[in-house]
């Protein structure tokens, strides 16, 4: 009896042993595997930010022709937007995202970008970048993300982004008869939707870019 009492505590201690040697194996891979990603996030993190950093100054300066000639830099702005624009836009669908201040080499204001996503376009949200100029007219549009149908809505940045640039206007329309005016936009056959969604996404970015003109919502 005594033999098998012994027998059952030389069990016990051995499973005690198992498990504290199994605990500290998973703990020390934990460890390693933790120390590991920390540094793969350290190696990486200065890659990662400036190819973050170059996307955005190429997709700022896509909207800006010329900006490298004319050494205009872009600085990123602390933007909150008033309240009742904030309303204006969300009733067609717009909300803005980053904000971009331009300035030329001789530092003076040379203008805007805003990042402006319509949620609804034919098959998702439509982001897309405005260029606004000190004169308040549209220096140029480009389409960040778009997800719609091929051959319809994805024609929008061949046959509707081009037809921004230049323009100095209150705001745009969208016309199937033909533009007539400065304001209209020809709409893409048989995508309605998307020519919507993407003419009140450009309109928000011209409308928060003047309400930056006139001192609203921008700390820099």
């Amino acid at each position: 009896m005594a033999d098998k009492k012994k027998e059952q505590n030389v069990k016990k201690q051995s499973d005690v042993s198992v498990m504290l040697k199994e605990a500290a194996i998973l703990f020390v891979i934990t460890l390693i595997s933790g120390l590991l990603l920390g540094v793969v996030y350290e190696v990486t993190k200065e890659p990662i930010r400036v190819q973050q950093e170059k996307a955005v100054q190429e997709a700022c300066v896509a909207v800006f022709p010329g900006a490298e000639e004319l050494g205009i830099t872009f600085e990123q702005l602390k933007y909150e937007p008033e309240e009742a624009l904030v309303a204006e836009l969300a009733a067609n669908g717009v909300s803005i995202g980053t904000v971009f201040k331009a300035t030329d080499k001789t530092g003076a204001f040379y203008g805007y970008v805003v990042q402006s996503t319509s949620s609804e376009g034919y098959a998702g949200n439509i982001v897309l970048y405005v260029g606004v100029k000190a004169d308040a007219s549209v220096s140029g549009v480009s389409i960040l993300e778009i997800s719609e149908t091929a051959g319809l809505g994805m024609e929008a940045p061949k046959v509707l982004v081009p037809q921004f640039a230049g323009k100095a206007v209150d705001n745009f329309t969208y016309t199937k008869t033909g533009s007539r005016t400065e304001s209209e936009v020809d709409a893409i056959s048989g995508a309605t939707v998307t020519t919507k969604a993407v003419v009140n996404a450009v309109n928000g970015g011209l409308e928060t870019a003047k309400s930056l003109m006139e001192g609203g919502g921008a700390n820099e």
